[in-house]
């Protein structure tokens, strides 16, 4: 109840701080033909899902899908990506939020790998088993680099919350998590769709 007290609180400051600029942003906030996404954005996800093309074939991953996590964009932007790696294309797209480290707010990720520090972590991901916890369904996450080694002793999950909006709020940010991949409860309910029915791990990329 404390931190979605503290972070209501911190969006409507931050919304009345901006709310003169909310028409100023002329900057494409979200992806492809359907999305708007700008050029370099584009080109640095399809680097990654290409990577994470490979890196599924050798692990035994999902062959079709990854999860991608691009925390270059502001928190108020479309920056989750369920990316087709075969069709090299975003099936879908939505806000997420990011770990403050145990500040009162950050605009800005801040990242560790370090247990208690409330910040994300970056890296490769194995989106485990589902379960129902305190914010409805989630997932176990398993940390597959030196740089979120320790995500599952953290309790990093993926889950839903409800301070986080279904559409991107930009230039305005979202409220902050203590380290989770947070999003929607409608948006964990679509991806819920495609770790449910997958036969085999799903990968989740955090990258910046």
């Amino acid at each position: 109840m404390a931190l979605k007290f503290i972070n209501n609180i911190i969006f409507f400051i931050v919304f009345a701080l901006n709310i003169a600029i909310t028409t100023c942003s002329s900057k494409p906030t979200t992806l492809d033909s359907n999305y708007n996404y700008v050029d370099k954005e584009l080109d640095r996800l399809k680097i990654y899902a290409a990577k994470a093309k490979a890196y599924n074939l050798k692990h035994n991953y999902a062959n079709n899908i990854c999860f991608l996590i691009d925390m270059r964009l502001a928190s108020g932007k479309n920056r989750f990506f369920v990316y087709d790696i075969n069709k090299d294309s975003v099936l879908l797209a939505g806000v997420v939020a990011h770990g403050a480290g145990g500040y009162f707010f950050t605009a800005e990720p801040r990242f560790s790998n370090t247990l208690h520090s409330k910040c994300s972590s970056l890296g490769k991901y194995k989106i485990g088993g589902k379960y129902e916890g305190n914010y409805g369904t989630a997932y176990k996450l398993y940390g597959l680099d030196a740089s979120n080694s320790n995500a599952f002793n953290r309790f990093i999950v993926l889950h839903g919350y409800e301070c986080v909006p279904d559409e991107a709020p930009d230039p305005l940010p979202i409220c902050n998590s203590l380290g989770c991949p947070m999003v929607s409860f409608n948006f964990i309910k679509k991806l819920s769709t495609y770790i449910d029915q997958s036969n085999k791990p799903i990968l989740l990329w955090i990258f910046n």
